[in-house]
């Protein structure tokens, strides 16, 4: 299993094998998320590629893609930039620093920060989302140590060269387990979500596991930006696995959102008028009773989420459903279901899994071919143009857990796909002009993750 972060020396780049990473250093500078949407629109996209746990005997890599409709090269992997190392080599958590911005088309290696540096100085391993500070530091959660407990967890700052300087948190004030965060700096605060023990998910998923205690169902309150630990919400039994967690974008707003994966809910996180902070459920969906699966009732879940710049709309994917979601939050009390397509799933048409209904029929999803290609896996990564026309899919979780859920996709290769958003009334298409089909790679098929541009994104960029 990998866990290396691709950092960026300017704009941001993308999720090694489940291990994220968000902005880097510089980008275009937008002073506010209504301008940014106002930016050019996007012609390159940049795709971590995995080969770790594929049993392919090759570096994972950063792929270029053309998103520009107007070139020869449309839809297609116009460069690829491997890392150093096949997994395996030493321990995990490598963080490589990628150049986007002397070649956008041809990124290059800046720098890599080794694991043993960062565990000597940190006692840290298996780091994952990353944000860039006013200081110009660079802080980047950690999911674990070196041995994969949770109980090391907690969150690594770099200098503006990259250099390991330590840890964020105060001492004693580290989280239970260790994902995702976002911080709003006029509210002085941030939030951090909890995945689970790198031990335990590393193998591919357990529900043993769950009651055993080593999947995570808080999110964690610091000050910011001095990194004391003020409260922990626990989300309870409808809160398992919160993953992703981000605020609204308009820097003055006090409301965020997280996606539980495996209680397949999303969750609005509020501040009180005390100052503490509160939760509660915004969005559920429902299990589907099954027949054929490992399980009786099948969670749709979330791995994905995101918000428009505008903070208009809300989207998800259920990564074993096979749905693409969109929500009108506006009010986000209470989001209104927009749009929502089929782009896989574990109960498409021609799967031996049924969904059956309260009156005992069974049914299954259609889901399209594009240009020709049955679509594999599920919808789990996703990543909106600046101007939230469109929304950019890609299939891969995690290469343990692919080949638990969705072998076939181990074997055949990730593809990327684009949605159309209609961003006045709502509503989703697939557009049939675009597939970048990463099963016919020249190194062999490989498992397509998370995605960045060279100049920031909706996923990336946090205002002040």
């Amino acid at each position: 299993m990998a866990t290396d972060v691709v950092g960026s020396k300017h704009g941001s780049v993308g999720k090694r094998q489940g291990i994220e990473e968000h902005a880097c250093c510089a980008g275009p500078g937008y002073a506010s998320p209504l301008d940014a949407m106002a930016g050019p629109k996007e012609t390159l996209i940049y795709v971590t590629c995995i080969y770790s746990g594929t049993g392919r005997e090759k570096p994972d890599y950063l792929a270029t893609v053309d998103v520009d409709p107007n070139s020869p090269t449309y839809s297609k992997v116009i460069h690829r930039l491997p890392g150093t190392h096949l997994e395996g080599d030493d321990k995990s958590g490598r963080i490589y620093v990628i150049d986007t911005q002397s070649n956008p088309k041809a990124p290059s290696l800046h720098k890599v920060v080794q694991p043993e540096d960062i565990v000597s100085k940190t006692g840290l391993a298996y780091p994952h989302t990353s944000h860039c500070l006013a200081s110009g530091d660079i802080m980047i959660s950690c999911l674990g140590d070196k041995d994969g407990n949770a109980k090391g967890n907690g969150f690594l700052l770099l200098d503006s060269e990259f250099n390991v300087k330590g840890r964020w948190e105060k001492p004693g004030h580290s989280p239970l387990f260790g994902y995702d965060f976002w911080y709003q700096p006029r509210h002085k605060t941030m939030i951090s979500s909890s995945w689970g023990a790198p031990a335990a998910f590393k193998g591919g998923f357990n529900h043993q596991h769950v009651a055993d205690g080593l999947y995570g169902r808080h999110l964690f309150v610091y000050s910011w930006p001095d990194g004391k630990l003020k409260q922990t919400l626990d989300l309870g039994n409808t809160g398992l696995l919160p993953l992703e967690i981000r605020f609204l974008h308009d820097p003055s707003k006090d409301i965020g959102f997280v996606g539980c994966a495996l209680t397949s809910n999303i969750v609005r996180f509020f501040k009180n008028q005390d100052g503490s902070w509160s939760h509660e459920i915004a969005i559920s969906v429902k299990p589907l009773k099954v027949q054929n699966w490992i399980l009786p009732e099948m969670p749709g879940l979330i791995t994905d989420f995101l918000i428009s710049l505008d903070d208009r709309f809300l989207y998800f994917v259920n990564w074993l459903h096979g749905d693409v979601r969109q929500y009108n939050i506006e009010d986000p009390e209470n989001p209104k279901l927009t749009g929502q397509v089929w782009v896989g799933g574990q109960i498409q048409k021609g799967s031996p899994i049924l969904a059956e209904g309260e009156d005992g029929k069974t049914w299954q999803f259609d889901v399209p071919e594009i240009q020709g290609h049955k679509l594999r896996g599920g919808p789990q990564m996703i990543q909106l143009s600046l101007d939230g026309k469109r929304l950019y899919v890609t299939n891969s979780l995690f290469s343990a857990w692919d080949r638990q859920f969705y072998p076939q996709l181990v074997e055949e290769g990730s593809h990327m796909l684009q949605i159309d958003v209609d961003t006045e009334k709502g509503g989703l298409a697939i557009n049939p002009k675009f597939f970048v089909d990463f099963g016919a790679e020249p190194d062999g098929p490989s498992l397509a993750h998370e995605m960045r541009y060279p100049g920031g994104d909706c996923t990336s960029d946090i205002w002040i």
